[in-house]
């Protein structure tokens, strides 16, 4: 029987390779180190660097609350750390501001933080001892405007007290289509001994409307149907309190003619 040939490796052949071996890990393990080591290094200096604070603070999406409020708001400045900035803690911050709904907190590499505002509606406001209340659309009458500003963008409510009828017409006033929204400049309460709930609207084309707070969003979805059919000449009152009708100025005028002429005779 023969034995298989092998090729015999001698101790001192095998030395150097080891030693080999042992000098390649012992050079991994320095690098590893020496890497680790000026990785650490640069964290430090990254977190005691201007780098690491937040640059920059950018807002948008508002329109009646000033971008420094939003920021005072947030609680947050240049020198916070980028790192430590908590989006929903800060979002939570803004949004316990009356006017807004929602805000959205994004931290943009390398250091900016971006907030996207989105202000509750301002569906009215109140003319009430001279000066503007803005009413939104959760139905919260806000604090006057400042002398100098003029309110435009929703209608003016004229002749209210504070009462469960201007809380009745702000939430009637949140279901109304901007489209309708947008014609109508002024609406005065107007109550009367049948319906304490009777206003006046004056539309930007010159027309009134005559309607009750009842169901005050439904019945104007007839607005706009019934405007269309009328030449701009053609101004006069939309009765919409019961069925819907228009009553010109002209056929008043002709009849207060009339009861003239014949009271001279």
């Amino acid at each position: 029987m023969k034995m298989a040939k092998g090729k015999i490796v001698s101790i001192e052949d095998r030395i150097p390779k080891l030693k080999q071996q042992r000098k390649k890990r012992a050079n991994r393990r320095f690098v590893f180190y020496i890497t680790f080591f000026f990785v650490l290094i640069a964290i430090i200096l990254y977190f005691q660097s201007p780098l690491s604070k937040v640059s920059s603070i950018e807002v948008s999406g508002n329109r009646f609350i000033s971008t420094e409020q939003i920021i005072s708001l947030s609680g947050l400045s240049t020198s916070d750390n980028f790192w430590k900035v908590e989006k929903g803690k800060v979002s939570t911050l803004i949004e316990n501001h009356d006017e807004v709904k929602k805000a959205i907190v994004d931290k943009q590499f390398i250091n900016s933080v971006k907030i996207l505002i989105e202000e509750y509606q301002r569906t009215a406001y109140l003319l009430h001892e001279g000066q503007f209340h803005p009413i939104l659309e959760t139905g919260e009458v806000l604090a006057p405007l400042e002398d100098a500003y003029i309110p435009s963008g929703a209608p003016i409510l004229m002749n209210w007290e504070p009462s469960e009828a201007l809380q009745e017409m702000a939430a009637e006033l949140r279901k109304v289509p901007p489209s309708i929204q947008n014609h109508i400049s002024e609406i005065h309460h107007t109550p009367t001994e049948s319906d304490p709930l009777h206003v006046t609207l004056y539309m930007n084309d010159g027309r009134e409307v005559s309607v009750t707070i009842r169901d005050f969003a439904e019945k104007m979805t007839a607005y706009p149907a019934i405007a269309s059919r009328l030449k701009p000449e053609q101004q006069g009152v939309i009765h919409l309190e019961v069925g819907a009708y228009f009553k010109s100025y002209q056929i008043e005028q002709d009849i207060e003619g009339e009861t003239s002429d014949e009271d001279e005779r």
